[in-house]
C-alpha cells in the first residue's frame, strides 16, 4: 500500500451526495460524447470468460486473473476478465460490425494483484471500445486522428460538467502532445520510464506515448504488454516501432501522471507471429481466439479502454479513487485519508 503525496490542506470541491450526482451524469455525457466521436454501438459484455480460450488478457503478460470452478460445467473454471481487448475483436466478428464502426461496453473487473494507491483499486471500471479499420488504416496517422477524437470528446465533457458545477473550473490542455516512448528516452536519458512519462505530462498535460512494448534503443521496452492484442512491432512512418500507446493527464490534486487510457492498432496474423515467437508464448497459437485471428474470421481493429473512475477522479478534482468507487482499502489507508479529509465512499 501507498499514497502518492496529498495536499496538505484537501476540501472536495464537491460532498458526496453531488459527487455522486455527477459521476453519473460524467459518465452518461462521455458515453454518448465517445460513441458519436468513434461511431460505436453499446454491446453488453462479459464479467467473466472461459480459462483456457484466449479471451482473457494478460496486461503485462504476468497477471493471474481472479478464477472459480463453474459447479454445473463439470469443474470448468471461469476467469474473471482483465480487460476485453480479444473479447470485443472476436464480438466485432460475430456482430458482423462493418468497418469504420465499432462497439464499445462497460467493463468491469478485479484484479487482485494491484498495489492499493490514490489510483489503484482492486475493482477495475472503464470503458472498452473496438473499432473495426481497413488494412490501408494501420498507420499511427490512423491512430493519432482516433486520440484526438477521444480527447475531444474529454473536453466536451469537461466543459459540460464544469457549466453543472461552477466550483469546478476546466484544466485540460485544448491540445494534446503525441511523442514516441524512443523519443522520450532519448530526451531524459537518465529517467527511468516513469520518471520520463512524470517529465513530460507535468510540461505537457496531456500526452500521448506510443509504441509500449516494444524494446528501445537501450534494449529495454517503456512498458510491459501481452504480445497478442496491440501491435507494437510493426515499423511505422516516422521511424519507430509501435502502433499502441498510453494516454497520460496530468493531476494537480496528485501532483502526478495518470495514466487514463491505454489502446492501439490490433495485431494483425503477421504482428501476432512476430510478437508470440519473441516473447516465448507460441504455445498460444492454439487457443481458440488465436486460432481465428490465425484462420482470417476476426477483422482487423483498433482498441481501447478508458478509465472511468479515473476519467471522474480527474475531472471532479479528486485526490483518491475510493471518492469515486466503492472497494475495500486497508485500515491504515482509510485512517489516513479520514485525516487529510478524503471521503472514501
Amino acid at each position: 500500500m501507498k499514497l502518492y503525496e496529498l495536499p496538505k490542506v484537501y476540501k472536495p470541491l464537491l460532498d458526496l451526495k453531488q459527487t455522486e450526482l455527477a459521476i453519473k451524469q460524467i459518465k452518461e455525457i462521455f458515453q454518448l460524447n465517445l460513441s458519436a466521436a468513434l461511431r460505436l454501438r453499446r454491446v453488453t459484455a462479459p464479467l467473466f470468460v472461459l480459462q483456457g480460450t484466449g479471451l482473457n488478457d494478460d496486461l503485462n503478460g504476468i497477471e493471474n486473473a481472479v478464477s472459480f470452478p463453474i459447479q454445473d460445467m463439470n469443474g470448468a473454471v471461469a476467469e474473471v476478465v482483465h480487460s476485453l481487448a480479444k473479447w470485443k475483436r472476436v464480438t466485432l466478428a460475430d456482430y458482423d460490425i462493418a468497418c469504420g464502426h465499432g462497439i464499445y461496453t462497460d467493463m468491469n473487473a478485479i484484479r487482485a494483484h494491484e498495489e492499493l494507491d490514490n489510483l489503484h483499486s482492486l475493482y477495475v471500471d472503464q470503458w472498452d471500445w473496438e473499432r473495426v479499420i481497413s488494412k490501408e488504416e494501420r498507420t499511427i496517422h490512423f491512430l493519432k486522428d482516433i486520440v484526438k477524437r477521444i480527447y475531444s470528446a474529454i473536453l466536451h465533457t469537461e466543459f459540460t460538467i464544469c457549466e453543472y458545477y461552477p466550483k469546478l473550473k476546466p484544466s485540460l490542455p485544448r491540445e494534446i502532445l503525441f511523442i514516441h516512448s524512443e523519443e522520450l528516452r532519448r530526451k531524459y536519458p537518465t529517467l527511468s520510464p516513469k520518471e520520463r512519462e512524470e517529465r513530460i505530462t507535468k510540461r505537457h498535460k496531456a500526452v500521448f506515448i506510443f509504441g509500449i512494448g516494444g524494446k528501445l534503443g537501450n534494449g529495454e521496452p517503456h512498458d510491459n504488454r501481452a504480445p497478442d492484442y496491440d501491435d507494437y512491432s510493426t515499423a511505422n512512418e516516422d521511424g519507430f516501432f509501435g502502433l499502441n500507446g498510453d494516454m497520460m493527464i496530468w493531476s494537480d490534486i496528485l501532483g502526478k501522471a495518470v495514466e487514463l487510457s491505454s489502446m492501439g492498432i490490433r495485431v494483425d496474423k503477421e504482428a501476432l507471429l512476430r510478437q508470440l515467437k519473441e516473447s516465448g508464448k507460441e504455445e498460444r497459437k492454439k487457443l481458440y481466439f488465436h486460432q481465428r485471428l490465425l484462420n482470417d474470421t476476426l477483422p482487423l481493429s483498433i482498441g481501447g479502454g478508458i478509465g472511468q473512475s479515473r476519467l471522474c477522479m480527474l475531472l471532479l478534482k479528486k485526490a483518491h479513487i475510493g471518492e469515486i468507487q466503492a472497494s475495500i482499502w486497508p485500515e491504515e489507508m482509510r485512517d489516513k485519508c479520514k485525516e487529510l479529509n478524503i471521503p472514501l465512499i
